[in-house]
């Protein structure tokens, strides 16, 4: 989308449902995460959270911490 008001630019695409959207020609961006909504598909390409589609959390819990001492 284009404009000469940023600000009125700014609020017309926070109200567009779209992955992403363009302000002004912007230049493309590996870290700027792509993605539809809707029918055109969940997830998200490029950026951090491209990734993490990938991943899987775990949690390891004490695991700094130094192991109890032997029973004597």
């Amino acid at each position: 989308m284009q404009g000469q008001d940023l600000a009125a630019a700014r609020a017309v695409a926070a109200r567009i449902r779209a992955g992403q959207v363009h302000i002004n020609n912007p230049p493309w961006s590996p870290d700027a995460p792509f993605g539809g909504y809707k029918r055109s598909g969940n997830g998200r390409e490029y950026g951090v959270e491209g990734l993490e589609e990938y991943l899987e959390t775990k949690a390891i819990l004490g695991y700094g911490e130094r192991p109890a001492p032997a029973a004597a």
